[in-house]
């Protein structure tokens, strides 16, 4: 009895061995990768506007793995057909989040994004979600410019030997033109009697009119500069190796391109508002969100430029600058609206 007691028991073990090898567990599938694509209007590598979104997105892809976040993206697209093209292509492929990084795109943005209630959007620089349209998936985010161009300022005041400044940019709008505004708010709060010269080229490219400019400015005396742009580049190109000239870039480090002449820039760190998105994003919320960096929220940064010889003094009062708008003791001046039109009265 005992015997066959024993060999039920074998046959049981075996049978569960026979059924634990028929039937394996299943593994569980791998997570989808979040998916983005980004729309710039310039090259990704422009050491401006559009790169400062490229890093950004490697960034965090470093950090999350590649795994985890896939990115695409689509440079050059100056011309806005094609780039609301792209906009539309990326949201058929099933992207989780299309970036439209350009202020210019926002028309063709808030006619796509209905069409893909799924999918959330997102444009800048800019304030508009467009829900009072009744858009619900697009985003909007800026930079306070003003706040990293006036510690800019600041320091140029400090450094300049001539007192003469030159400022650059394509056009008197958007975020290159705050920052130009707070450069020269921070000239003038640190030297009253600072000359000033403006110049805006009305192209966003054109890298030989942004030399021009830089060489006009050099002849009159200018020995500090700022300017915004993929352009700037034709700018920086006049002061290279010239000593005791100085440019304060914007949006992308530019040191590479004038290592003994780039004292500082004011970088676009968009990192905090791509995790923001993507968080957003896989909670369901789509759209409706408008993000402002500054110094505060470390979306800007000032970056120093360590080829550069930047006098200690002068250091100590950019940090300061920085930590004073940080906490609320430094405000940034606005300049003054421009007067109202009055009608020509007719005879």
């Amino acid at each position: 009895m005992k015997a066959r007691l024993l060999f039920v028991f074998a046959l049981v073990m075996v049978a569960a061995v026979l059924v634990a090898c028929a039937s394996p567990t299943a593994a569980p599938a791998p997570a989808k990768a979040f998916r983005i694509a980004v729309i710039m209007p310039s090259a990704f590598n422009d050491l401006a506007f559009s790169q400062s979104m490229f890093d950004a997105l490697t960034t965090v892809q470093k950090e999350m793995g590649k795994d985890k976040l896939e990115f695409a993206y689509t440079d050059n697209m100056v011309n806005i057909p094609d780039a609301a093209a792209a906009v539309r292509d990326y949201a058929n492929k099933g992207y989780d989040l299309v970036i439209a990084h350009g202020s210019q795109y926002g028309a063709s943005l808030a006619d796509i994004a209905p069409d893909f209630p799924k999918t959330a959007f997102a444009w800048g620089t800019a304030v508009d979600t467009f829900a009072s349209k009744g858009v619900k998936n697009i985003n909007a985010y800026t930079v306070a410019a003003d706040e990293g161009g006036y510690v800019l300022g600041v320091m140029a005041a400090k450094l300049s030997k001539s007192g003469k400044f030159g400022l650059i940019g394509p056009v008197p709008a958007g975020d290159g033109l705050l920052h130009i505004n707070g450069f020269e708010a921070g000239v003038k709060a640190t030297n009253p009697s600072a000359q000033i010269s403006k110049t805006f080229t009305g192209s966003f490219s054109d890298a030989a009119l942004m030399s021009q400019a830089a060489q006009t400015m050099v002849s009159g005396g200018a020995d500090m500069f700022t300017g915004t742009s993929q352009a700037v580049v034709g700018a920086i190109s006049v002061l290279k190796d010239k000593p005791g000239l100085a440019w304060f870039g914007n949006q992308s480090s530019q040191a590479s391109l004038a290592p003994k002449n780039v004292a500082a820039t004011q970088v676009y760190d968009w990192v905090p508002f791509v995790k923001q998105m993507i968080d957003n994003t896989k909670a369901g919320k789509l759209g409706g969100e408008v993000m402002t960096g500054t110094l505060k929220n470390k979306v800007l940064v000032v970056k120093y430029n360590s080829d550069y010889t930047l006098p200690a003094e002068v250091k100590k009062l950019a940090d300061d600058t920085i930590q004073g708008i940080i906490d609320g003791k430094v405000t940034v001046p606005k300049p003054a609206p421009a007067p109202a039109a009055t009608a020509t009265p007719t005879k």
